[in-house]
């Protein structure tokens, strides 16, 4: 199976709404049983929210620094970053290039060590 970057891009963003005022930029590229692939690509500002699964990012492109909790991480292309489950997180100061593959998986809460 392969999964296209550009296929997916071409379909953002979607409309904006009230959560999203500059628009929704975000798409399911992929779901098998609990774990879906997301294509994150913000533009102007990160309104995420918590998420109830364990989340991956690998930073396609773009800079920027992912906020989690009281911790700031850089990062840059070919990077992965990691939020636990409910975790508050957002992008923050993040290059208008930024591409991101989010994949969540596992159960709601996440998986305890």
């Amino acid at each position: 199976m392969k999964i296209s970057l550009d296929e997916h891009l071409k379909q953002l963003p979607f409309p904006a709404t009230e959560k999203w005022p500059q628009g929704v930029w975000d798409i399911e590229a992929f779901k098998h049983g609990s774990m879906s692939l997301i294509l994150f690509a913000p533009q102007g500002n990160d309104y995420q929210t918590p998420h109830d699964q364990d989340e991956l990012y690998i930073v396609v492109s773009g800079t920027g620094i992912l906020e989690s909790g009281s911790e700031l991480y850089e990062f840059k292309t070919g990077d992965v970053l990691f939020v636990p489950a409910k975790k508050e997180h957002r992008f923050v100061k993040f290059s208008s290039d930024i591409q991101l593959w989010a994949v969540f998986w596992g159960k709601s809460g996440g998986e305890s060590c």
